[in-house]
């Protein structure tokens, strides 16, 4: 599966763009704030990624950061969000904001993205309420006893192995958010991997 792509920025449109790695141009639809994030035409740019395959369609989502990507997955894991939808959701609210309405069950704030009804956005809300506290963006603490792996840096680099070791991504974020708990926020990305990996399997 193709997870990531850097290269340069070939061409954006309203909901995608290309990027041109080694001579190879990807398309990838993306949401508002990861078009606005990619930076100029003729730039290079990074791409988290994501593969989608249907009986009549295959198609590669990019994210700008691995959060995006990993909230893409869990809105879509809801019945009635497809891609599309997922996109137009990440397009109205950034992860935190996404983060926070879920958690707080906020379902008015969810039904800001075009194509989510009052109904659709009750039903994300309720299903994801639980697994919001786990995920990256955001503040903690509206979630009794959640915590947020950071976006960046060792944190988001040390979840992102426990993601390729098989762990879902939001029990890697929350191991990861354990262990920099227990280490401090200057460990190594090594250590909050041991320390992580033994968090996650416990």
């Amino acid at each position: 599966m193709i997870a990531k792509l850097s290269g340069r920025l070939d061409a954006t449109g309203e909901d995608w763009a290309i990027v041109d790695v080694g001579g190879v141009g990807y398309l990838v639809h993306c949401s508002s704030r990861t078009l606005a994030a990619l930076g100029e035409v003729g730039e290079a740019c990074t791409v988290h990624t994501e593969l989608q395959v249907s009986e009549n369609d295959m198609r590669l989502l990019g994210f700008a950061e691995q959060a995006e990507r990993d909230w893409f997955r869990l809105l879509t894991g809801v019945q009635g969000v497809g891609s599309k939808v997922g996109l137009a959701i990440l397009s109205a609210l950034s992860t935190g904001e996404l983060r926070d309405a879920c958690g707080k069950g906020d379902a008015a704030m969810v039904a800001r993205a075009q194509g989510v009804g009052p109904k659709l956005a009750g039903r994300i809300v309720n299903e994801l309420k639980d697994k919001a506290g786990a995920m990256p963006g955001g503040s903690a603490g509206f979630v009794p006893g959640s915590a947020a792996a950071p976006v960046g840096g060792a944190g988001a680099d040390a979840a992102s192995a426990l993601e390729n070791l098989g762990f879902k991504p939001a029990i890697a974020a929350q191991a990861v958010a354990r262990a920099l708990e227990e280490l401090g926020e200057g460990a190594s990305e090594g250590d909050l991997i041991r320390v992580a990996l033994k968090k996650a399997a416990g």
